[in-house]
């Protein structure tokens, strides 16, 4: 299929030709068929076939058709866009959308990395024994880090923690 031509005339040309394999005594079945059909489209419509095997859709070949044709539809007006995909949900019978790549996403960036709680007013940070800060900046566990490195140990074998047990 060239890449010009409209996705409908090309799938009623490939269902004449399953017809006509029909005729001659070689009938595919209506999955072969469709797989057939999806194979022979070219790979502006990659995303769609994703998505219909992803999500194990069950169609016949007209309906198939429609929905090609819905997807070259929206691939004209919005260019190289995603393809939302509705499909029943398996066992509920309720609709679930399907998107990929569409819509904004929430940028966590460096507030997911800020503490939730703050500081402890109540309790003793473990290393040294004083409230009121962080371990990043408690001025013993930072000493004992130098050491360490200058030393070649690590930090879990200081003196200073040896004393305080």
């Amino acid at each position: 299929m060239s890449e010009g031509s409209p996705v409908g005339a090309h799938v009623i040309k490939m269902m004449g030709y399953i017809q006509t394999l029909e005729k001659l005594g070689f009938a595919l079945n209506d999955e072969l068929a469709i797989d057939v059909v999806l194979q022979s489209l070219p790979d502006s419509f990659n995303q769609f076939l994703l998505n219909f095997n992803m999500n194990e859709i069950n169609k016949t070949l007209p309906q198939l058709l429609g929905m090609l044709r819905t997807v070259e539809g929206n691939m004209k007006k919005g260019g190289s866009k995603s393809v939302l995909m509705v499909r029943e949900a398996k066992g509920k019978g309720k609709k679930v959308a399907k998107s990929k790549g569409i819509g904004k996403t929430k940028s966590k960036g460096k507030e997911a990395l800020k503490p939730k709680g703050g500081v402890s007013k109540d309790g003793k940070y473990f290393h040294c024994g004083k409230t009121g800060h962080w371990k990043r900046n408690c001025l013993i566990y930072l000493e004992d880090v130098k050491k360490a490195k200058a030393v070649g140990a690590s930090v879990s074998g200081t003196a200073h923690e040896k004393e305080s047990s």
